[in-house]
């Protein structure tokens, strides 16, 4: 009963992403092939929220609600490839599949079933990333 509040929210969340088109396949397929602003629009919005909520934890020394202050740490400049590697390989996935992985239970929800393989498909490569996990280099 306590993650009701979860799935609570976690239905709305769904619902608002199917409602703004941000899961929708077509759309997805609009941005990668420039044609579109729609969701370069959705994804710009979200950075420019994310950039306002960091200042503004850092400039008014925010806390959890545990009261222990938030703390974020910087990235290291010289594991730079790393970041850049990951993202290329979830944009490619992102562009073949027409999703990535938190909409998929949103999908899966409204009855597109198709994205079955691609939930499969995601939770075989963590299964595989955390085997070798410690051969990777990190």
């Amino acid at each position: 009963m306590q993650y009701l509040k979860y799935l609570v929210f976690g239905t709305l969340f769904g619902f608002i992403l199917m409602r703004a088109e941000v899961i929708s396949w077509f759309r997805i397929q609009e941005m990668f092939r420039f044609q579109d602003f729609h969701m370069y629009g959705i994804i710009g919005s979200a950075i420019l929220i994310g950039m306002i909520s960091i200042m503004l934890i850092r400039k008014f020394n925010a806390k959890d609600i545990h009261g222990n202050p938030i703390t974020i740490e910087p990235k290291d400049s010289s594991q730079m490839y790393r970041y850049t590697i990951g993202g290329l390989l979830f944009g490619f996935g992102w562009a073949l599949t027409g999703a990535c992985p938190g909409p998929v239970f949103a999908l899966l929800g409204s009855g597109i079933s198709v994205f079955a393989v691609i939930l499969l498909s995601a939770l075989a490569g963590t299964y595989v990333y955390g085997y070798f996990q410690k051969q990777l280099p990190h």
